[in-house]
């Protein structure tokens, strides 16, 4: 039998306030357990929650940017569960009246091919505490300066149709709020996690299966591999004869394996109600029309703007696109360089590469972006080939200067001279007089082959720093004269 994966994503993004959603404490990362949590988040008698402006407005700017209808009138509700990093007994959040309605979000598959995936909607919430379970001698500590961070929990229509896919979702994801500049996006801190709802059924069946949920999952590698490994063991539990559960799991990436965790809650065992402490917030036009005032060039625009004035294909201008820093990069590059397609193969290639191997953001780049382009420079007016360009860049990247510091002290100019190279290559064809009379007498074919071989003896004997097209032309003539 044949099946087919059905998956609805909810993308919790911590939102960047300086203060929590309903106090004033602090949400910086790090800070000493227990010291940014106020009384209001330890939900202590007679405290009153003060909804935080910013939290909305970051709403609705990330409401406008999928395009989705924005409440005029949202309603914040009390959620009750307990658990031990809860300390009021509820969570605040948003249920029936949430501040973002359905929007749409595209996505660009590893083919090049887009799809539309629509968004159900995103509410704003209060993060809860953290339970601790190493170093306590068997028991759990409790953190709390994380209750009552502000969340923006998105949550996506069932639209998705494989590991993959959620994957290329949630990276959009990841890359629209962080060009907001609503969340940092950081997974590691748990700034931005996703829960994964995960069902199969037959191909060509309309109703849906019965739907596991994946909680928490922090980085995009654990989301493909818990995605693929659920679905794998759905199948595999139904073609045996069983039935699949509608459950809460957990993702081990240790074992790479999901594994049950409680059975899944539904909306009533929650018993929300509106929150009697809060007020229906209203959203008035003339606020929206300044919030829509003050979106920047979102990734899908930037992208489409790179294809049209730069000529990249839609792959260069996707990865090119994918965060704002990269971006800002390249364009950095290619206004002092005037190349758009060099520069973006040098952004895309060793400049990646560099930074990957040094495990360093873009922004922490020890070849500016100015370097960059002012090296390609010299790579277009033939002051050195592309072979020098790399030993430049990799001593820019070394800090030992600029690129025309770096060609002038260690002498790195191409030589473009005709008849330097013409001498040059009288010395490596007399050399190699037998391979020379091989070449004269073979067919088409193995000419082109042993051709190669006369231009790195070229290329070695000017230690690289011949013009290659130079080499080129003038060595056929030589062969062929």
């Amino acid at each position: 039998m044949q099946w087919e994966t059905v998956i609805g994503l909810e993308i919790h993004a911590q939102l960047s306030t300086q203060s929590k959603i309903f106090s004033g404490s602090a949400t910086t990362f790090g800070a000493e357990p227990n010291t940014q949590a106020s009384l209001v988040d330890l939900g202590m008698p007679g405290t009153l929650p003060v909804l935080n402006a910013e939290a909305v407005r970051m709403a609705c700017k990330f409401g406008l940017a999928i395009d989705a209808e924005i409440a005029e009138k949202n309603v914040f509700a009390r959620k009750n569960y307990f658990y031990p990093d809860l300390p009021k007994g509820y969570q605040t959040s948003q249920m029936d009246h949430p501040i973002v309605g359905k929007g749409h979000l595209d996505i660009t598959l590893e083919d090049g091919s887009t799809r539309r995936i629509g968004i159900t909607r995103a509410h704003l919430e209060e993060d809860a505490g953290k339970s601790l379970h190493e170093d306590f001698h068997g028991m759990s500590g409790i953190d709390l300066n994380r209750a009552g961070t502000p969340l923006l929990e998105i949550v996506s229509e069932p639209d998705i149709r494989s590991a993959k896919e959620a994957v290329a979702y949630v990276k959009a994801i990841h890359a629209l709020v962080r060009y907001l500049g609503i969340c940092d996006g950081n997974m590691a801190e748990g700034s931005l996690r996703c829960d994964c709802n995960v069902s199969v059924r037959p191909k060509g069946q309309a109703e849906f299966g019965t739907r596991a949920e994946i909680k928490n999952v922090n980085s995009f590698r654990f989301i493909e591999k818990a995605i693929n490994h659920e679905v794998q063991r759905q199948i595999e539990l139904i073609e045996d004869g069983g039935k699949v559960v509608q459950e809460t799991r957990l993702y081990d990436p240790n074992k790479d394996e999901t594994r049950s965790m409680r059975s899944k809650e539904e909306a009533n065992d929650y018993r929300y109600f509106p929150c009697p402490d809060l007020l229906p917030v209203v959203i008035e036009q003339s606020f929206l029309d300044e919030v829509r005032a003050s979106l920047p060039e979102l990734p899908g625009q930037k992208r489409e703007r790179f294809e049209r004035e730069f000529g990249l294909s839609t792959y260069d201008a996707s990865v090119l696109s994918a965060s704002r820093e990269m971006a800002d990069y390249f364009e950095q590059v290619n206004a002092t360089c005037g190349d758009a397609k060099l520069a973006a193969n040098w952004v895309m290639g060793e400049l990646s590469s560099l930074l990957n191997k040094e495990g360093l953001d873009i922004e922490q780049s020890p070849v500016t972006a100015e370097q960059l382009g002012g090296m390609i420079l010299r790579i277009k007016d033939d002051t050195i080939s592309g072979k020098i360009a790399k030993m430049v860049f990799e001593a820019m990247a070394a800090g030992e200067g600029s690129a025309d510091e770096i060609i002038e002290k260690k002498c790195l100019k191409q030589v473009t001279d005709s008849g330097a190279i013409e001498a040059m290559l009288d010395e490596v064809l007399a050399a190699n007089a037998e391979q020379v009379e091989q070449y004269r007498a073979s067919d088409e074919a193995k000419r082109g082959k042993m051709f190669g071989f006369f231009v790195g003896q070229a290329m070695k004997a000017s230690k690289g720093k011949a013009n290659p097209g130079q080499v080129n032309q003038l060595l056929k003539k030589k062969l062929e004269g």
